[in-house]
């Protein structure tokens, strides 16, 4: 039996600002990460980072609630998707960091954008792009849990709800109210026939993304507070407040109030429930944001109330009201401050905050970025200052490729979201944790394949016609020593660091007589900050935790050696040999002219011709064998070839054998066995196998075929473990499985799949 643990997850978040929530009882934060949901507990002290992934939605995660029905009740995470469905997840009381699906909400036709809930009632709204508000009622029966439609509401023509805030006027009464694609805050009040449209808030100009509401005091008939955050870069206070007296008496009240003139922001709304009347007023206008505002987020403690909010602007704002005036003022600003911001997506300004929460404590506030990286900060109470916590990142979209250092220190990773990531083991504080420790390549393109040279270099692909190759800089080096533990043996020869100029695509280095310069002449002006101008050596500094966000995006950049041209289409594979001499590329193809692999000499970066042919659509997959003799490729034309190296003039590679009907579908992946066990190489495909060959016995069909149920897209094989090979195989579905496949007999043993991917 094979023991197998999650070690690391690195999941970038959604870009949508009802995709996260922090749970004020359990401390967790749940966001949406693709199609999965993913939970990680910011405030742990080991900084374990994501410790599960929920699956089961089809599509992406728009919004995420925590959800405690009721006292007795277990706790739920709830997520609707662009799949038209609101998923509800259970933890597992016998298996810690478990959670299953206990329920399936369908009915909206469109994808939910947005979801409401209230502690302690079994209440859930849900608003979608089929332009509905539906009302949802959970019941917790023999540990079974049974969903119910209460009521769709119709919202007006072209509106369609983006921020739901739901919350308890009176007894067995509540107050619903939604935003969206127009300018007004609606507000839904029960009544003898459910929730009925009592008010519409005016003032906004733009698109509201994000309410919230929370009671002022814990009095019994304390006001409610609702905060609403638009497009047009303004946050808009309303109270809500019980008039007293009789329904006749109060009505009077109100029309008598309002016999002076009137103004939009100061009209007041009346909305009324079966037995109480409620004023609803504009409370305050809070300026600061100087971009889109996507979240707001009330914090109660003490009997305080603090307001957090996340802009476009790259900045979290806190807003607190003058003990002496009782104005509404921005107390604290976190995030990128103007004369900080930069040009480049490299080099520059984030991007924007798109989520920011409160801990349950109001000490500890995140906010997550357009890099998918979610940033912490955690409040100093003896130097009275907010400080950076370590937070967490991951692509945002898919990852094309992974590589493994050559001696296994660091694990590189590359995407679709045009980054490549270092990620590495942290040594520190008593214990051990994985974390980004490096981005060395911000790029223009999307990133389709990668793999490392030797020990200090890597080589990457995207869709564009040529290959580019990065060198390791002593900042990296000195950080990854520092943290982690490595040594580099060949320090003194690195660049000190990399930075990309405006509007380039090149990461060009950094010397020492450069920088100082630099320094030296630099006129002090705003343009002094840029981090297209600034020196990057920070990532060299007495850094005693993982970088932060803004250190990867601008100060951990690989510096750009070389350029590898030849393919006339999108890159689509690329191989390093074991020993770092031959690099082996591929594009896309359509033709037998472009399906070529080409070779490089690493020692001064000479093509080797001629090109190798065997292919006639594009190649997916280029492995060489663990003595660098054989090269692999398999292609979408079904078929794989294997090269082999000549003895005398090791530049030169032969055809030594192809198998044009190895799969009956496209060979998406391929690796070679460990060289113990002989010529071994194993091919997966969209036929839904796995297919092990021996290059001794080319002529005859695969030695062992292994069925899967969905199409496999990568494999790989660990060296073996006492008399068995361990291959790992990922299918279309997400899933991985590992099998244990006999050294001598090279037949499968037994299977595991892995869980929580």
């Amino acid at each position: 039996m094979i023991n197998l643990q999650t070690q690391y997850i690195a999941a970038g978040g959604n870009r949508h600002p009802a995709a996260a929530d922090w749970d004020s009882t359990t401390g967790l934060l749940a966001y949406g990460s693709d199609r999965n949901v993913a939970i990680w507990d910011p405030l742990n002290k080991h900084h374990e980072g994501v410790f599960a992934l929920l699956s089961g939605h089809s599509d992406d995660v728009n919004a995420v609630k925590f959800f405690h029905p009721a006292k007795d009740w277990p706790g739920l995470i709830i997520s609707g998707s662009v799949d038209q469905t609101i998923r509800l997840w259970q933890a597992d009381r016998m298996q810690d960091k478990v959670y299953s699906t206990v329920g399936i909400i369908e009915g909206h036709a469109r994808s939910i954008n947005c979801l409401a809930v209230v502690r302690g009632l079994e209440i859930l709204a849900s608003g979608g792009a089929d332009a509905t508000i539906k009302i949802w009622k959970v019941d917790h029966l023999n540990h079974e849990w049974k969903i119910s439609i209460l009521q769709t509401i119709q919202t007006s023509p072209n509106f369609l709800p983006l921020a739901l805030a739901l919350s308890v006027l009176d007894k067995d009464n509540l107050l619903l109210a939604a935003a969206g694609t127009k300018a007004n805050v609606y507000i839904y009040v029960t009544s003898q026939n459910g929730l009925t449209h009592q008010a519409t808030l005016s003032g906004h100009e733009g698109w509201i993304r994000s309410l919230a509401i929370t009671v002022e005091n814990d009095d019994a008939d304390g006001d409610l507070l609702l905060a609403s955050a638009s497009q047009d870069k303004y946050i808009r206070l309303w109270r809500i407040h019980k008039t007293e007296g009789s329904i006749q008496d109060r009505d009077q009240q109100l029309n008598e109030s309002l016999n002076f003139e009137r103004l939009l922001s100061n009209q007041t709304h009346k909305v009324r429930t079966v037995s109480n009347l409620f004023s609803l007023t504009f409370e305050a206008l809070l300026l600061g944001h100087d971009d889109w505002i996507y979240t707001v987020a009330w914090q109660r403690n003490a009997g305080k109330i603090r307001l957090l909010s996340a802009s476009a602007d790259s900045s979290l704002a806190m807003w607190d009201t003058d003990i002496e005036s009782g104005v509404w003022v921005c107390t604290t600003r976190l995030g990128e401050i103007s004369a900080q911001k930069g040009s480049t997506t490299a080099t520059g300004s984030m991007g924007g905050f798109w989520v920011g929460l409160w801990s349950n404590d109001g000490q500890s506030v995140v906010s997550l970025g357009r890099t998918g990286s979610w940033r912490l900060w955690n409040y100093d109470r003896d130097h009275q200052s907010w400080v950076h916590g370590v937070g967490i990142s991951g692509h945002t979209k898919s990852v094309m490729d992974i590589a493994w250092a050559r001696n296994g220190s660091y694990l590189l990773s590359t995407g679709s979201d045009q980054t490549t990531r270092l990620h590495a083991e942290w040594i520190g504080e008593g214990q051990r944790s994985w974390h980004e420790f490096v981005r060395p390549q911000i790029h223009g393109y999307d990133l389709n394949c990668m793999d490392t040279v030797g020990e200090l270099r890597f080589v990457s692909g995207a869709d564009e016609k040529l290959l580019r190759v990065f060198d390791e800089p002593k900042g990296t080096a000195e950080l990854l020593r520092r943290l982690c533990g490595f040594q580099t043996a060949s320090e003194q020869e690195l660049p000190v660091a990399a930075n990309v100029p405006v509007l380039g695509l090149s990461n060009k280095a950094i010397d020492h007589e450069a920088e100082k310069l630099s320094d030296q002449n630099r006129p002090l002006t705003e343009d002094s900050s840029s981090p297209a101008a600034i020196s990057t050596n920070v990532a060299i500094q007495d850094k005693l935790r993982p970088p932060i966000e803004d250190d990867l995006a601008r100060h951990t950049l690989w510096p750009e050696s070389e350029k590898l041209y030849g393919h006339g289409y999108e890159i689509s594979a690329v191989a390093s040999s074991h020993d770092g001499s031959v690099i082996a590329t591929a594009c896309k193809a359509s033709s037998l002219d472009h399906a070529v692999i080409r070779l490089f000499e690493t020692r001064d970066w000479r093509a080797l011709r001629p090109p190798l042919t065997a292919h006639s659509l594009t190649v997916t997959s280029l492995r060489f064998s663990s003595n660098d003799r054989y090269l692999l490729s398999t292609g979408r034309d079904r078929q794989w070839a294997v090269f082999e190296r000549d003895e005398i003039d090791r530049s030169v590679f032969h055809l030594k054998a192809k198998n044009p009907k190895a799969h009956s579908r496209m060979i998406l992946s391929a690796c070679w066995a460990p060289s113990i066990v002989g010529r071994i190489f194993i091919t997966a495909g969209r036929d839904k196998t796995c297919k092990i060959w021996d290059l001794a016995k080319t002529d005859k069909e695969a030695i062992v075929t292994i069925t899967a149920s969905a199409p496999v897209t990568a494999v790989d094989v660990l060296h073996p473990l006492e008399s068995m090979l361990v291959l790992a195989a990922a299918d279309e579905d997400g899933d991985v499985t590992i099998y244990l496949i006999g050294k001598t007999t090279l037949t499968v043993n037994s299977s595991h799949k892995l869980e929580n991917l």
